[in-house]
Protein backbone atom coordinates (compact mmCIF):
# COMPACT_ATOMS: atom_id res chain seq x y z
CA UNK A 1 0.00 0.00 0.00
CA UNK A 2 1.41 3.26 -0.64
CA UNK A 3 1.37 6.62 1.56
CA UNK A 4 1.16 9.78 -0.17
CA UNK A 5 -2.53 11.41 0.13
CA UNK A 6 -3.19 11.14 -4.13
CA UNK A 7 -1.72 7.40 -4.17
CA UNK A 8 -4.64 6.66 -1.20
CA UNK A 9 -7.25 8.06 -2.97
CA UNK A 10 -6.30 6.51 -6.88
CA UNK A 11 -6.40 2.68 -5.21
CA UNK A 12 -10.02 3.30 -4.52
CA UNK A 13 -11.06 2.64 -8.03
CA UNK A 14 -14.34 1.67 -9.11
CA UNK A 15 -14.01 -1.96 -8.73
CA UNK A 16 -13.11 -1.51 -5.25
CA UNK A 17 -15.58 -2.76 -2.63
CA UNK A 18 -15.28 -0.91 0.54
CA UNK A 19 -15.34 -2.76 3.88
CA UNK A 20 -16.12 -0.20 6.84
CA UNK A 21 -16.14 -2.56 10.25
CA UNK A 22 -16.89 -1.09 14.03
CA UNK A 23 -14.60 -3.16 16.17
CA UNK A 24 -15.72 -3.76 19.14
CA UNK A 25 -14.57 -6.52 22.19
CA UNK A 26 -17.30 -9.81 21.31
CA UNK A 27 -19.41 -8.15 18.01
CA UNK A 28 -18.29 -5.98 15.52
CA UNK A 29 -20.34 -4.23 12.58
CA UNK A 30 -19.22 -4.40 9.15
CA UNK A 31 -20.76 -2.20 6.37
CA UNK A 32 -19.74 -2.06 2.32
CA UNK A 33 -19.93 0.50 -0.38
CA UNK A 34 -18.66 1.39 -3.85
CA UNK A 35 -15.59 4.25 -4.41
CA UNK A 36 -18.90 6.70 -4.98
CA UNK A 37 -20.63 6.43 -1.04
CA UNK A 38 -23.27 3.76 -2.19
CA UNK A 39 -23.91 1.29 0.37
CA UNK A 40 -24.68 -2.66 -0.65
CA UNK A 41 -27.02 -4.49 1.46
CA UNK A 42 -27.43 -4.15 4.95
CA UNK A 43 -24.84 -4.39 7.96
CA UNK A 44 -23.26 -7.66 9.14
CA UNK A 45 -22.56 -7.98 13.08
CA UNK A 46 -20.23 -11.09 13.39
CA UNK A 47 -18.39 -12.36 16.14
CA UNK A 48 -14.68 -11.96 16.97
CA UNK A 49 -14.37 -15.45 16.49
CA UNK A 50 -13.11 -17.66 13.41
CA UNK A 51 -16.28 -18.49 12.23
CA UNK A 52 -17.64 -14.88 12.85
CA UNK A 53 -14.43 -14.21 10.40
CA UNK A 54 -15.44 -16.66 7.92
CA UNK A 55 -19.25 -15.62 8.04
CA UNK A 56 -17.34 -12.00 7.19
CA UNK A 57 -15.61 -13.37 4.19
CA UNK A 58 -18.56 -14.96 2.84
CA UNK A 59 -20.80 -11.79 3.07
CA UNK A 60 -17.69 -10.01 0.84
CA UNK A 61 -17.69 -12.46 -1.85
CA UNK A 62 -21.29 -12.52 -1.91
CA UNK A 63 -21.03 -8.34 -2.32
CA UNK A 64 -18.57 -8.64 -4.64
CA UNK A 65 -20.14 -10.96 -6.99
CA UNK A 66 -23.42 -9.21 -6.65
CA UNK A 67 -21.69 -5.58 -7.85
CA UNK A 68 -19.26 -7.00 -9.85
CA UNK A 69 -15.82 -6.05 -7.10
CA UNK A 70 -12.31 -7.33 -8.26
CA UNK A 71 -10.82 -6.05 -5.00
CA UNK A 72 -11.40 -5.48 -1.38
CA UNK A 73 -10.05 -3.21 1.22
CA UNK A 74 -11.49 -3.64 4.86
CA UNK A 75 -10.71 -0.52 7.67
CA UNK A 76 -11.45 -0.36 10.39
CA UNK A 77 -10.83 1.99 14.22
CA UNK A 78 -8.60 0.73 16.38
CA UNK A 79 -10.14 0.48 19.50
CA UNK A 80 -7.69 -1.10 22.14
CA UNK A 81 -6.16 -4.12 20.63
CA UNK A 82 -9.48 -5.94 19.84
CA UNK A 83 -8.56 -5.36 16.38
CA UNK A 84 -5.68 -6.73 15.68
CA UNK A 85 -7.33 -10.28 15.71
CA UNK A 86 -8.86 -9.73 12.89
CA UNK A 87 -6.13 -7.83 11.46
CA UNK A 88 -3.83 -10.32 10.99
CA UNK A 89 -6.27 -12.86 9.87
CA UNK A 90 -7.26 -10.41 6.71
CA UNK A 91 -3.56 -9.91 5.63
CA UNK A 92 -3.08 -13.31 6.14
CA UNK A 93 -5.67 -14.31 3.29
CA UNK A 94 -4.05 -11.68 1.30
CA UNK A 95 -6.60 -8.78 1.61
CA UNK A 96 -5.92 -4.91 1.90
CA UNK A 97 -6.12 -4.00 5.36
CA UNK A 98 -6.27 -0.24 6.59
CA UNK A 99 -6.69 2.11 9.82
CA UNK A 100 -8.92 5.26 10.84
CA UNK A 101 -8.31 7.67 13.23
CA UNK A 102 -10.44 7.87 15.36
CA UNK A 103 -10.58 11.59 15.89
CA UNK A 104 -11.46 12.14 12.23
CA UNK A 105 -14.48 9.21 12.76
CA UNK A 106 -15.51 11.17 16.10
CA UNK A 107 -15.00 14.61 14.08
CA UNK A 108 -17.00 13.38 10.56
CA UNK A 109 -19.63 11.51 12.09
CA UNK A 110 -22.47 14.18 11.88
CA UNK A 111 -21.71 15.26 7.82
CA UNK A 112 -24.32 12.63 6.50
CA UNK A 113 -27.14 13.15 8.88
CA UNK A 114 -25.91 16.76 10.81
CA UNK A 115 -27.09 14.51 14.04
CA UNK A 116 -24.63 13.74 17.52
CA UNK A 117 -25.52 10.62 17.54
CA UNK A 118 -23.01 7.28 17.79
CA UNK A 119 -24.34 3.54 17.31
CA UNK A 120 -21.61 0.80 15.93
CA UNK A 121 -23.86 1.17 12.69
CA UNK A 122 -23.25 4.43 11.67
CA UNK A 123 -19.62 4.38 12.83
CA UNK A 124 -18.79 1.46 10.47
CA UNK A 125 -20.50 3.77 7.91
CA UNK A 126 -18.33 6.69 8.43
CA UNK A 127 -15.74 4.30 8.45
CA UNK A 128 -15.99 3.16 5.21
CA UNK A 129 -16.40 6.81 4.15
CA UNK A 130 -13.01 8.06 5.06
CA UNK A 131 -11.83 5.18 3.49
CA UNK A 132 -13.92 6.07 0.22
CA UNK A 133 -11.90 10.13 0.53
CA UNK A 134 -8.36 8.31 1.29
CA UNK A 135 -8.13 9.18 4.62
CA UNK A 136 -6.82 5.88 6.50
CA UNK A 137 -3.05 4.49 7.29
CA UNK A 138 -1.80 1.28 6.57
CA UNK A 139 -0.55 -0.85 9.69
CA UNK A 140 2.36 -1.94 10.47
CA UNK A 141 1.71 -5.43 11.69
CA UNK A 142 4.90 -6.72 12.99
CA UNK A 143 6.00 -10.85 11.97
CA UNK A 144 8.84 -12.73 12.85
CA UNK A 145 11.32 -11.48 14.72
CA UNK A 146 9.97 -8.06 14.68
CA UNK A 147 7.07 -9.24 16.66
CA UNK A 148 9.05 -10.97 19.25
CA UNK A 149 10.84 -7.90 19.94
CA UNK A 150 7.80 -5.65 20.21
CA UNK A 151 6.56 -8.49 22.85
CA UNK A 152 9.75 -8.56 24.67
CA UNK A 153 10.32 -4.69 24.67
CA UNK A 154 6.58 -4.62 26.53
CA UNK A 155 7.53 -7.38 28.64
CA UNK A 156 10.38 -4.95 29.63
CA UNK A 157 8.22 -1.76 30.13
CA UNK A 158 5.85 -3.98 32.11
CA UNK A 159 8.81 -4.78 34.22
CA UNK A 160 10.38 -1.71 34.98
CA UNK A 161 7.06 0.28 35.76
CA UNK A 162 6.63 -2.55 38.18
CA UNK A 163 10.33 -2.10 39.83
CA UNK A 164 9.64 1.48 39.95
CA UNK A 165 6.06 0.79 42.04
CA UNK A 166 7.91 -2.03 44.06
CA UNK A 167 10.91 0.39 45.08
CA UNK A 168 8.52 3.20 46.09
CA UNK A 169 6.23 1.28 48.40
CA UNK A 170 9.83 0.12 49.78
CA UNK A 171 10.88 3.41 50.64
CA UNK A 172 6.99 4.08 52.02
CA UNK A 173 7.73 2.09 54.13
CA UNK A 174 10.61 2.72 55.96
CA UNK A 175 9.82 6.16 56.04
CA UNK A 176 6.98 5.07 57.97
CA UNK A 177 8.62 3.29 60.42
CA UNK A 178 12.71 4.09 60.37
CA UNK A 179 13.07 7.85 58.68
CA UNK A 180 16.22 7.81 59.65
CA UNK A 181 17.75 4.91 58.25
CA UNK A 182 18.86 7.47 55.05
CA UNK A 183 20.68 9.26 57.87
CA UNK A 184 23.53 5.78 57.57
CA UNK A 185 22.73 4.66 54.47
CA UNK A 186 22.68 7.27 51.49
CA UNK A 187 20.92 4.45 49.21
CA UNK A 188 18.64 1.71 50.67
CA UNK A 189 19.55 -0.52 47.27
CA UNK A 190 23.81 -1.08 48.30
CA UNK A 191 24.39 -4.17 50.18
CA UNK A 192 25.12 -3.27 53.84
CA UNK A 193 21.57 -1.43 53.47
CA UNK A 194 19.71 -4.27 51.54
CA UNK A 195 21.22 -6.45 54.22
CA UNK A 196 19.74 -4.29 57.10
CA UNK A 197 16.43 -4.35 55.32
CA UNK A 198 16.23 -7.65 55.34
CA UNK A 199 17.39 -9.19 58.97
CA UNK A 200 16.77 -6.42 60.98
CA UNK A 201 15.06 -3.22 58.90
CA UNK A 202 12.99 -1.44 61.90
CA UNK A 203 14.26 0.17 65.35
CA UNK A 204 12.63 -2.30 67.18
CA UNK A 205 15.01 -5.46 66.00
CA UNK A 206 18.00 -3.39 65.78
CA UNK A 207 17.95 -1.88 69.63
CA UNK A 208 18.41 -5.97 70.43
CA UNK A 209 21.53 -6.03 68.99
CA UNK A 210 25.05 -4.15 70.03
CA UNK A 211 27.48 -2.93 67.55
CA UNK A 212 29.56 -6.02 67.31
CA UNK A 213 26.15 -8.36 66.05
CA UNK A 214 25.23 -6.02 63.85
CA UNK A 215 28.56 -6.25 62.21
CA UNK A 216 28.74 -10.17 61.96
CA UNK A 217 25.35 -10.14 60.74
CA UNK A 218 26.54 -8.30 57.29
CA UNK A 219 29.71 -9.72 57.08
CA UNK A 220 28.44 -13.27 54.94
CA UNK A 221 26.48 -10.50 52.84
CA UNK A 222 28.80 -7.46 52.92
CA UNK A 223 32.43 -8.22 52.77
CA UNK A 224 33.98 -4.60 52.03
CA UNK A 225 33.07 -0.89 53.07
CA UNK A 226 30.99 -1.42 56.54
CA UNK A 227 32.77 -1.53 59.30
CA UNK A 228 32.35 -1.18 63.34
CA UNK A 229 32.30 2.81 62.82
CA UNK A 230 29.10 2.15 60.67
CA UNK A 231 27.41 -0.55 62.43
CA UNK A 232 27.56 2.07 65.58
CA UNK A 233 26.35 4.67 64.18
CA UNK A 234 22.95 2.42 62.63
CA UNK A 235 22.28 1.30 66.66
CA UNK A 236 22.91 4.66 67.75
CA UNK A 237 20.62 5.62 65.14
CA UNK A 238 17.90 3.42 66.02
CA UNK A 239 17.20 4.28 69.43
CA UNK A 240 16.80 7.75 68.78
CA UNK A 241 14.45 7.08 65.95
CA UNK A 242 10.69 8.36 65.70
CA UNK A 243 9.13 5.95 63.47
CA UNK A 244 6.23 4.47 63.89
CA UNK A 245 5.96 1.51 66.69
CA UNK A 246 2.34 0.21 65.63
CA UNK A 247 1.68 -3.06 63.85
CA UNK A 248 5.75 -3.72 63.70
CA UNK A 249 4.52 -7.77 62.97
CA UNK A 250 2.82 -7.48 59.15
CA UNK A 251 5.19 -4.50 58.71
CA UNK A 252 7.98 -6.82 58.35
CA UNK A 253 5.95 -8.95 56.54
CA UNK A 254 5.26 -6.75 54.13
CA UNK A 255 8.97 -5.40 53.80
CA UNK A 256 10.08 -9.29 53.22
CA UNK A 257 7.32 -9.20 50.46
CA UNK A 258 8.49 -6.49 48.55
CA UNK A 259 12.19 -7.15 49.00
CA UNK A 260 11.26 -10.55 47.49
CA UNK A 261 9.52 -8.88 44.96
CA UNK A 262 12.52 -6.47 43.82
CA UNK A 263 14.52 -8.96 43.91
CA UNK A 264 12.82 -11.25 41.46
CA UNK A 265 11.84 -8.20 39.39
CA UNK A 266 15.77 -7.21 39.00
CA UNK A 267 16.58 -11.20 38.16
CA UNK A 268 13.80 -11.14 35.04
CA UNK A 269 14.84 -8.24 34.03
CA UNK A 270 18.52 -9.11 34.17
CA UNK A 271 17.28 -12.28 31.94
CA UNK A 272 14.76 -10.83 29.35
CA UNK A 273 17.64 -7.96 28.47
CA UNK A 274 20.64 -10.92 27.81
CA UNK A 275 17.32 -12.04 25.85
CA UNK A 276 16.44 -9.08 23.93
CA UNK A 277 20.23 -8.77 23.04
CA UNK A 278 20.93 -11.48 21.74
CA UNK A 279 17.96 -11.35 19.82
CA UNK A 280 18.19 -7.66 18.48
CA UNK A 281 22.09 -8.39 17.21
CA UNK A 282 20.92 -10.53 14.62
CA UNK A 283 19.31 -7.47 13.39
CA UNK A 284 20.93 -5.87 10.04
CA UNK A 285 22.49 -2.65 11.37
CA UNK A 286 21.63 -3.43 14.85
CA UNK A 287 26.00 -4.07 15.67
CA UNK A 288 27.07 -1.06 13.79
CA UNK A 289 23.94 1.24 15.76
CA UNK A 290 25.09 -0.54 19.18
CA UNK A 291 28.41 1.03 18.21
CA UNK A 292 27.62 4.33 18.44
CA UNK A 293 28.96 5.69 21.74
CA UNK A 294 26.11 6.66 24.33
CA UNK A 295 23.60 4.05 22.53
CA UNK A 296 22.88 0.61 24.17
CA UNK A 297 21.01 -2.63 23.22
CA UNK A 298 17.86 -1.65 24.84
CA UNK A 299 16.98 1.41 22.95
CA UNK A 300 18.33 -0.24 19.77
CA UNK A 301 15.85 -3.35 20.74
CA UNK A 302 13.12 -0.74 21.39
CA UNK A 303 13.41 1.11 17.77
CA UNK A 304 12.96 -1.92 15.90
CA UNK A 305 10.31 -3.13 18.27
CA UNK A 306 8.67 -0.10 17.09
CA UNK A 307 9.65 0.56 13.33
CA UNK A 308 9.81 -3.16 12.69
CA UNK A 309 11.70 -4.01 8.85
CA UNK A 310 13.23 -0.65 8.17
CA UNK A 311 13.77 -1.45 4.29
CA UNK A 312 9.73 -1.03 4.09
CA UNK A 313 10.57 2.64 4.69
CA UNK A 314 11.71 4.69 1.52
CA UNK A 315 12.38 7.70 3.62
CA UNK A 316 13.58 8.56 7.00
CA UNK A 317 10.60 11.34 7.09
CA UNK A 318 8.72 8.72 7.84
CA UNK A 319 10.17 7.71 10.61
CA UNK A 320 10.01 11.34 11.96
CA UNK A 321 5.97 10.95 11.42
CA UNK A 322 6.37 7.27 12.90
CA UNK A 323 7.22 9.21 15.77
CA UNK A 324 5.13 12.29 16.75
CA UNK A 325 8.31 14.51 16.17
CA UNK A 326 7.08 16.17 12.46
CA UNK A 327 6.55 19.50 13.05
CA UNK A 328 3.08 21.27 13.06
CA UNK A 329 2.68 25.27 12.59
CA UNK A 330 -0.10 27.38 13.98
CA UNK A 331 -0.91 30.60 11.97
CA UNK A 332 -3.70 32.55 10.02
CA UNK A 333 -2.48 35.38 8.11
CA UNK A 334 -0.50 38.10 10.15
CA UNK A 335 -0.63 36.05 13.05
CA UNK A 336 2.43 33.04 13.60
CA UNK A 337 1.89 31.43 16.42
CA UNK A 338 4.79 28.80 17.65
CA UNK A 339 5.91 25.38 16.42
CA UNK A 340 5.32 21.81 18.00
CA UNK A 341 6.10 18.39 17.64
CA UNK A 342 2.98 16.78 16.61
CA UNK A 343 3.25 13.98 19.05
CA UNK A 344 0.82 11.81 16.74
CA UNK A 345 2.51 9.10 16.42
CA UNK A 346 4.15 5.96 18.46
CA UNK A 347 4.30 7.38 22.05
CA UNK A 348 6.93 4.72 23.12
CA UNK A 349 9.47 5.53 20.02
CA UNK A 350 9.11 9.34 21.27
CA UNK A 351 10.05 8.36 24.64
CA UNK A 352 12.80 5.62 23.98
CA UNK A 353 14.94 8.49 21.29
CA UNK A 354 14.40 11.62 24.34
CA UNK A 355 15.86 9.00 26.92
CA UNK A 356 18.49 8.27 24.44
CA UNK A 357 19.81 11.58 22.99
CA UNK A 358 20.60 12.95 26.60
CA UNK A 359 23.39 10.89 27.19
CA UNK A 360 24.69 10.83 23.60
CA UNK A 361 24.28 14.95 24.14
CA UNK A 362 26.52 14.01 27.07
CA UNK A 363 29.32 11.97 25.96
CA UNK A 364 29.02 11.73 22.02
CA UNK A 365 31.30 14.02 20.71
CA UNK A 366 29.10 14.56 16.96
CA UNK A 367 25.99 15.43 19.01
CA UNK A 368 27.58 17.24 21.78
CA UNK A 369 29.33 18.69 18.72
CA UNK A 370 25.89 19.40 16.94
CA UNK A 371 23.54 20.29 20.55
CA UNK A 372 26.33 23.43 20.98
CA UNK A 373 26.22 24.49 17.54
CA UNK A 374 22.19 24.57 17.55
CA UNK A 375 21.93 26.22 20.78
CA UNK A 376 24.98 29.28 20.10
CA UNK A 377 24.59 29.86 16.30
CA UNK A 378 24.02 33.39 16.06
CA UNK A 379 21.18 32.73 13.37
CA UNK A 380 17.57 31.44 15.04
CA UNK A 381 19.23 29.58 17.95
CA UNK A 382 17.12 26.93 19.59
CA UNK A 383 16.52 26.63 23.25
CA UNK A 384 18.11 23.51 24.78
CA UNK A 385 14.80 21.51 24.58
CA UNK A 386 14.38 22.50 20.93
CA UNK A 387 18.22 20.88 20.68
CA UNK A 388 17.18 17.80 21.88
CA UNK A 389 13.93 17.20 19.46
CA UNK A 390 16.05 18.30 16.78
CA UNK A 391 18.59 15.83 17.68
CA UNK A 392 16.18 13.04 18.07
CA UNK A 393 15.29 13.34 14.49
CA UNK A 394 18.60 14.00 13.46
CA UNK A 395 19.48 10.38 15.65
CA UNK A 396 16.06 8.77 13.34
CA UNK A 397 17.38 9.31 10.47
CA UNK A 398 21.06 8.15 11.36
CA UNK A 399 19.56 4.54 12.27
CA UNK A 400 17.31 4.42 9.25
CA UNK A 401 21.04 5.09 6.78
CA UNK A 402 22.72 2.56 9.26
CA UNK A 403 20.03 -0.23 9.26
CA UNK A 404 19.20 0.39 5.37
CA UNK A 405 23.46 -0.12 4.55
CA UNK A 406 24.47 -1.52 7.49
CA UNK A 407 27.45 0.98 7.39
CA UNK A 408 30.03 2.30 10.51
CA UNK A 409 28.42 5.59 11.79
CA UNK A 410 30.50 8.67 10.85
CA UNK A 411 30.25 11.63 13.08
CA UNK A 412 32.11 14.28 10.19
CA UNK A 413 29.63 13.61 8.06
CA UNK A 414 26.91 14.94 10.07
CA UNK A 415 28.95 18.46 10.52
CA UNK A 416 29.93 18.67 6.81
CA UNK A 417 28.07 21.82 5.34
CA UNK A 418 27.87 23.39 9.13
CA UNK A 419 29.90 26.53 9.85
CA UNK A 420 32.64 26.53 12.05
CA UNK A 421 33.74 23.01 11.05
CA UNK A 422 36.95 22.88 13.16
CA UNK A 423 34.96 25.04 16.04
CA UNK A 424 32.60 22.18 16.30
CA UNK A 425 34.81 19.27 16.23
CA UNK A 426 37.03 20.84 18.94
CA UNK A 427 34.14 20.79 21.13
Amino acid sequence: MNYTQNQKISQITPSTLIIGIDIAKDKHVARAQDDRGIEFGKRLIFENRIHGFQNLLQWVERHQKQNEKDRVIFGVEPTGHYWLNLAYFLTAKGYDFVLVNPMHVKKSKELDDNSPTKNDTKDAKVIAQLIKDGRYSVPNLLDGIYAELREGVKIRDQLVEQLMITEGRIQNVIQRYFPEFFDVFKDWKGKAALCTLKLFPFPLQINEKTSEEVLAAWKPFVQRGVGIKKATKLVETAKKSIGVQNGIQFARREMDCLLEQYELYNEQLEQLDQELEGLVETMPGAKEMMVIKGLGPPTVALFFAEVGDITKYSHPQQLVNLAGLSLREHSSGKFKGQTRITKRGRSRLRRALYVAIRPLVAHNPTFKALHHFYTKRPDRPLKKQQSLIALCCKLLRVLFVIGNRQCEFDGSKLLQGLPQIETLQAA
